[in-house]
């Protein structure tokens, strides 16, 4: 008799568990990602290829971010649900946004001294674990050129 209603309350159980593990673990990594932007916004990163005139070039290196975020119990739920009827799949919204800015971020941090990130580039993919639980991640990589240019300090 027990063991049928752990059977019966489980999923509901593991849905509540991950809504509220979720939804912390969400706030956290946007929390962090807020602090870590705030100290990068003095680097510029564009989609140009080129690198402003009159400024001399004394390094220039590609460089890359790359994450792989994984969708919670709960929004993998959600998204079970959102198949069957359709609609925007809000609960990738949110896993894509993370994704990206912590690539950008990475990226950043991959050269500290850069003075700015020619030639931004993202790519993104969606990984999924096996065809019976169907868990999801999302992929982001993110590359550019960074410049450092001469006299900078660096």
């Amino acid at each position: 008799m027990w063991f049928e209603t752990i059977q019966l309350w489980a999923p509901a159980l593991l849905l509540i568990l991950g809504y509220f593990a979720g939804r912390g673990a969400e706030r956290r990594h946007y929390k962090e990602i807020h602090r870590r932007e705030e100290a990068a916004l003095a680097v510029p990163m564009v989609t140009s290829r080129s690198v402003p005139p009159g400024r001399p070039v004394a390094e220039a290196n590609l460089v890359i971010g790359s994450v792989v975020v994984s969708v919670d119990y709960y929004k993998r739920f959600l998204l079970g649900l959102r198949a069957l009827v359709g609609g925007e799949a809000r609960g990738y919204a949110s896993l894509i946004d993370r994704a990206r800015r912590e690539a950008m971020l990475r990226l950043r941090e991959s050269a500290p001294d850069a003075d700015l990130f020619l030639n931004l580039r993202m790519e993104t993919a969606t990984l999924f674990g096996s065809r019976t639980n169907g868990t999801a991640s999302v992929e982001v990589v993110a590359y550019a050129t960074a410049v450092r240019f001469e006299g900078s300090g660096a």
